[in-house]
């Protein structure tokens, strides 16, 4: 804020204006504890857009098979569906995805139990060899506790970062400017609304210079008991001895907040991958319909990601556990493909040019006696 007097003898007055000054930006730091505060809590477009993704991924079935004969691991399965003594796998995953989307990081650890937890990405940190290639191990750090964690007992999935070797660049971070716009927005709207629909005005006095610094500081606060706050909304405002109140600024009509606000929601959804209609923002016609958007969240944004975790989870649990596994999620128990899946269906069942047994492969069903056709 920048508060300046201004003088001049344009028809002999004086004018005594305060005003905001343009300054440098103020941005969100780019600190796990910010960006969720700012980003996940406060932005209700990001705070939609990870929990689409994040619980959309934690609603698929998933189990553990050995890689060889593709026979379930039931040991590990169980341990999958129940992480922890507090959480389900679809917790335990929404959690692991929040966290990615957040920061870019989703830190998962493996106790001597064979419990499963997501550890906050801001509290571990990653203590690379010697030749600072590879991770050695892991801190977890705590309020002013420190405690020390082995690579095999810790699984770090991460985004693509171009400007760091050991942490991931995370969806928030790359939006994160455009929260703030937007959230700013919000701020000044209602900033707007207690000041009672009003914005800053000028006042103009007459001999300025008779007024000493002491009677400038009680003018402002006499100006700000009588005439801001919703208490003082449509108040009259009673000016004596040459004094004349002129509003300044532009509306939030002029500044044109609601297409501005449309624009930042809308590349918050851009960021996350996330259709713009399925967040709810107003004049999206980029798709036939809510189905349409749907499927696109889970072709382009949801499934990829799954496949991502699957690979990077199941790399992990064979390291770890010392046995060929994989992670599977069944997609075709996924309640938002089924239009997908009849689709599938129809074109073959429709396919004359493949035999009975041909059909039941490109479904995932074995085949049934030889003579089939």
């Amino acid at each position: 804020m920048l508060n300046l007097l201004k003088h001049f003898n344009a028809k002999k007055e004086n004018v005594f204006c305060s005003y905001h000054g343009i300054s440098d930006p103020r941005w969100t730091p780019p600190r796990y504890d910010a960006l969720a505060e700012e980003g996940f809590q406060k932005n209700v477009f990001a705070f939609r857009a990870i929990s689409l993704i994040a619980r959309g991924i934690a609603s698929i079935p998933a189990v553990i098979k050995n890689r060889d004969d593709k026979t379930e691991d039931e040991f590990l399965t169980k341990i999958i569906k129940r992480p922890n003594e507090s959480q389900t796998i679809s917790s335990f995953l929404e959690n692991l995805v929040g966290d990615l989307l957040i920061s870019g990081n989703a830190f998962v650890h493996c106790d001597r139990e064979n419990n499963l937890r997501c550890l906050r990405a801001d509290r571990v940190q990653i203590i690379p060899n010697k030749s600072r290639t590879a991770a050695e191990s892991y801190a977890y750090c705590v309020d002013a506790s420190k405690f020390s964690i082995e690579k095999r007992d810790l699984l770090h999935v991460k985004f693509f970062n171009p400007l760091n070797d050991w942490y991931g660049f995370g969806p928030l971070q790359a939006a994160a400017r455009t929260i703030d716009q937007y959230n700013e927005m919000a701020k000044h709207n209602i900033s707007i609304l207690q000041n009672g629909g009003r914005p800053s005005g000028c006042l103009t006095v007459k001999n300025v210079e008779s007024l000493t610094d002491q009677q400038r500081r009680r003018m402002r606060a006499n100006i700000r008991d009588i005439y801001e706050g919703t208490t003082n909304a449509g108040r009259i405002l009673i000016l004596e001895g040459g004094f004349e109140w002129k509003e300044m600024g532009l509306s939030p009509k002029d500044l044109d907040f609601n297409a501005g606000k449309n624009i930042a929601a809308r590349e918050i959804a851009q960021a996350f991958g996330v259709p713009p209609i399925l967040l709810g923002i107003r004049g999206d016609s980029a798709f036939a319909g809510y189905k349409e958007a749907r499927l696109h969240l889970w072709e382009d944004t949801i499934i990829p990601l799954a496949e991502f975790i699957r690979s990077e989870f199941g790399n992990w649990l064979s390291v770890r556990f010392n046995r060929p596994v994989e992670m599977i999620f069944d997609l075709d128990a996924t309640h938002a493909l089924i239009s997908r899946r009849e689709d599938l269906w129809n074109k073959v069942s429709n396919a004359d040019f493949l035999t009975t047994n041909e059909k039941r492969e490109a479904l995932g069903y074995s085949p049934i006696g030889k003579g089939s056709k």
